[in-house]
């Protein structure tokens, strides 16, 4: 009998069992809190124990619902943004966009790869597109193909490109804006700092990705995939960009600006993201020439796809309540910083990517990852010098970092899948660009605690 990783839901569920456990087993007790800034934050060296009742024998899952409840806001806004991305889709001017991206740059092998990835990661980068991508790998893989280059190239774009949209987003709703809420940050703030590590990373992941399409190109042998037989799907027709779909992309930018702007100027937070992108899913019905009906229904579809993503969400809620009923999850923290007391302020952050980097292992959604861990590291932070600010970057570095590398990622699995790429052919392209980004994300983590962003 072949022995499978467990889903990532059972984990959770497994984690919200253990949650329990752990307030029978730490002692119950809680830190001092000053407001700054209208937040609480840690006083640190004021732990001390307190008296509660034990949770009673059923409470792991009778705080299932309440921790639904409590993560109703991230929730709603997951399946409101699933909602409006599927019409997107649907109106074609996605698809549109990509194929002339191709179609301009399929002789230019550099530039298509470059400009491929480039293409992606912002979109990874700004809107958490991801799963959205991978219809466009057969595409990817028969130019590639045509080009010399072997179907890893291909799958490199798409997730290269997807991993490093996530790891240095400067407004991923699914991430960075849950966990700065989490965290009790402005939303967007430090977007700047973002961007420029985005752009570096970037530029990192396109040079590798690039070294290695050229060197194949100039060497089958040298294929991580050599000996493999190579799938080439036909890429088909490539749909045209209509004026109304330009219109609806330029839209779309539009819409970015204006929640950027709403942001820094009177403070929007995640309900006036959701409202900017159901008007943009309203425009979409025009402009991508779609009758209400059709709309009605991908909006239904698209929504239904984030269903895993919003229970993980709830589900991981549930963890953070069992730890405040049971007064532990101060005790929790004071664990976590007790062993980095000594360290510099620059090792716990970087400390801090390593946490995140392995628990994206055992919860691969950003958003459901944020929920069980931001409660946690925003605290720590406090105690160890790391400011709430680097602490979410710590996050999002680890999370978007191992995407490209874990089993436990449906998407990375799919995509491999439908490339026909080897997995172990695949972590040995990787693991040497793994190991550069974090290096840069480390590095990128002791500037930016010493910066103060």
């Amino acid at each position: 009998m072949k022995l499978r990783f467990p889903e990532t839901l059972v984990l959770t569920v497994a984690l919200v069992v253990l949650a329990q456990v752990v307030t029978y087993m730490l002692p119950a007790g809680e830190f001092e809190r000053v407001v700054v800034d209208g937040r609480a934050r840690v006083v640190p060296g004021t732990f001390h124990e307190v008296q509660v009742a034990a949770l009673p024998w059923h409470a792991a899952l009778t705080r299932i619902p309440k921790g639904l409840e409590k993560a109703a806001e991230v929730i709603f806004f997951v399946l409101l943004c699933g909602g409006v991305i599927g019409v997107l889709r649907a109106s074609g001017a996605v698809d549109a966009l990509l194929a002339r991206v191709l179609a301009r740059l399929g002789g230019r092998p550099v530039l298509l790869v470059g400009g491929m990835t480039a293409v992606l990661s912002l979109g990874a980068a700004t809107i958490g597109m991801a799963e959205e991508y991978v219809p466009f790998v057969p595409i990817l893989a028969a130019a590639c193909a045509a080009l010399g280059f072997d179907a890893i190239v291909a799958v490199g774009i798409v997730y290269v490109a997807a991993g490093i949209g996530y790891a240095a987003a400067p407004h991923n709703p699914f991430t960075v804006l849950i966990a700065q809420r989490i965290a009790g940050l402005e939303p967007n703030s430090a977007a700047g700092f973002r961007w420029i590590l985005w752009g570096l990373a970037l530029v990192v992941g396109v040079a590798y990705l690039v070294r290695y399409a050229l060197r194949v190109r100039g060497d089958h042998s040298q294929s991580f995939m050599a000996g493999v037989e190579p799938w080439q799907p036909p890429a088909g027709d490539a749909p045209t960009l209509r004026a109304g779909q330009f219109a609806l992309l330029g839209a779309f930018g539009a819409g970015i600006v204006l929640f950027v702007w709403g942001c820094a100027a009177h403070e929007w937070g995640l309900g006036e993201l959701a409202a900017v992108f159901l008007a943009l899913a309203l425009l979409a019905v025009p402009l991508g020439s779609l009758t209400p009906n059709r709309a009605a229904r991908e909006f239904s579809a698209g929504a239904a796809e984030m269903t895993n993503t919003a229970l993980l969400i709830g589900f991981a809620k549930t963890i953070q309540v069992l730890l405040e009923e049971g007064k532990v999850i101060d005790a929790v923290v004071q664990g976590l910083a007790t062993p980095l007391e000594g360290l510099s302020p620059d090792c716990a952050a970087v400390g801090m990517l390593g946490v995140q980097s392995v628990t994206n292992l055992f919860i691969p959604s950003g958003s459901a990852q944020a929920s069980v861990t931001m409660p946690l590291m925003a605290p720590l932070g406090d105690l160890v010098g790391v400011s709430r600010q680097v602490a979410v970057l710590a996050f999002q570095c680890g999370d978007g970092l191992t995407n490209m590398l874990i089993p436990t990622n449906a998407v990375l699995m799919g995509v491999l899948a439908l490339g026909r790429v080897p997995y172990i052919a695949w972590l040995r392209f990787i693991l040497p660009l793994a190991a550069i980004l974090f290096a840069l994300f480390a590095l990128a983590l002791v500037v930016a605690n010493r910066v103060g962003v």
